[in-house]
């Protein structure tokens, strides 16, 4: 028995490979699913079983890719209802893999139709669960996504969750090793470890949702308080995992088109797409197509996109490091952005040699940030999450967090320079450019963010620890 973990930092998820004399299941895919099948050859197996936990908000899986191109039959749980063909599980039925058995329960609470695997050995022993979005290291899935379509409200989805957990997972051994599908990172919930693999006596110690002596009122109280709104393109993601999504290769193929600067140029005008620029915050700032919206690609990427672009329908256009265009457009086909039109040929030095106007970001230190504040006070705003901001932040600066930017726009000043920065760098720049795409450009970048400043010596509230902010 092999089990393999491929875990995707930039989507904070695990995918699972498992191999039994010559039988793979995979759990959970990512959209690509070529990796998948090279490792199925590289160990001379088939793929037999595609198992999903749930239908996912936050990324595209690669279900419907590696069915159709293995022959695998694709497998939900328990109240699931996809377009395509699948074989819809009871609770507690069992599926063959070489030497060994997955078998399904049915744990509903994050979403109706969300299922654990319970891996058993060849020797008939609980060895692991694959847990989906219903319980995490040191959380459990966020019980209010699946509210429009299950008809209930998230306190009625969390009691559900409640059941589950105490009836289908905490009664087994402990063991048995816990596989999520996430880890910290993820807006699937609110206080994952940073560990992707546990056993299940350790969660029973340290997960707060696992308490033995938690009622059921406090479960809910706990696992709805604090809940931030999801993302916007969660439900668009939803709608392409149960519907069925293009294949990825025609994405790519219809992205990866060069583009002039002329033709670039264009396109942005005649399709409203927006410009996406993904290379790193420094040459952003340096020089940037004006109304660009930046989000690097060696940052947390496909989520930001998701967040802030919102719409996956949305035409895009590239302007890419070299050499990275194909990666781009695979990584926003993950969270089904699958409207790229081409990237601009020559990358932003082909826009400037066409003698094309571009925009700049005034960006400055910590170090000249702190001679500014010794002379006046000026306007500050973090763009950090609420929870980082409330842990220590600059006294009297402003929180506005990225992720609901948009909702924040009649709070920057008009009439006066002001300041913006998040923790290293990149958010900062993320927000600079969706505000100057919005007509704001009386801002100011504070580069390295509240580390630099805190290095520099400029006074900010005593820390506390975030964890005791939950």
């Amino acid at each position: 028995m092999k089990i393999e973990q491929i875990y995707t930092g930039c989507l904070s998820q695990g995918a699972y490979y498992i191999e039994s004399n010559g039988e793979v299941a995979i759990i959970d895919p990512l959209r690509e699913v070529k990796p998948y099948i090279e490792k199925a050859n590289e160990d001379n197996a088939k793929i037999k079983y595609v198992f999903e936990t749930h239908f996912h908000a936050d990324f595209v899986s690669g279900h419907v890719t590696l069915a159709r191109e293995t022959g695998a039959d694709i497998i939900f749980g328990p109240n699931a209802n996809p377009s395509f063909e699948a074989i819809i599980a009871n609770d507690g039925q069992e599926f063959q893999l070489g030497d060994i058995i997955i078998k399904t329960l049915h744990t509903p609470g994050h979403t109706m139709e969300s299922t654990t695997y319970l891996l058993k050995d060849k020797d008939g022993k609980d060895h692991a669960i694959f847990s989906g979005d219903t319980l995490f290291l040191g959380d459990v899935g966020r019980p209010d996504l699946a509210q429009k379509a299950a008809h209930m409200t998230q306190e009625e989805l969390a009691e559900t969750l409640f059941d589950s957990l105490r009836n289908k997972i905490m009664p087994l051994a402990d063991d048995v090793i816990v596989y999520p599908a996430h880890g910290a990172g993820s807006a699937c919930g609110k206080n994952m470890m940073k560990e992707t693999v546990d056993t299940l006596g350790n969660q029973k110690k340290m997960n707060y949702a696992l308490r033995a002596d938690m009622t059921k009122e406090e479960f809910v109280k706990e696992v709805t308080e604090g809940l931030l709104p999801p993302p916007l393109y969660f439900p668009l993601n939803v709608k392409m995992n149960k519907e069925g999504y293009e294949d990825i290769d025609e994405v790519i193929e219809r992205g990866v088109k060069p583009l002039s600067p002329q033709d670039f140029e264009i396109i942005a005008n005649e399709t409203s797409a927006v410009v996406l620029d993904v290379r790193h915050q420094d040459e952003y700032v340096k020089g940037h197509i004006p109304r660009s919206v930046f989000i690097g690609i060696d940052g947390g990427f496909a989520p930001w996109v998701g967040a802030l672009i919102a719409d996956v329908q949305q035409p895009i256009l590239l302007v890419a490091p070299k050499g990275r265009v194909e990666e781009t457009i695979t990584r926003l086909s993950r969270v089904g952005f699958d409207n790229t039109l081409g990237y601009l040929e020559g990358g932003f030095e082909a826009w400037k040699k066409a003698s094309k106007d571009y925009d700049t970001i005034t960006s400055i230190s910590a170090s000249a940030f702190k001679n500014i504040l010794d002379t006046e006070e000026v306007p500050v705003f973090d763009v950090r999450k609420e929870s980082e901001f409330l842990a220590e932040h600059l006294d009297k600066a402003n929180n506005s967090p990225l992720d609901f930017i948009n909702d924040y726009l009649t709070d920057f000043p008009n009439d006066k320079t002001f300041y913006v920065h998040c923790a290293g760098g990149y958010r900062s720049v993320i927000a600079a450019s969706i505000l100057k795409s919005r007509g704001i450009h009386n801002l100011i970048d504070i580069a390295g963010g509240i580390k630099d400043i805190k290095d520099v010596g400029i006074e900010t509230t005593d820390y506390v620890c975030p964890t005791t902010l939950q």
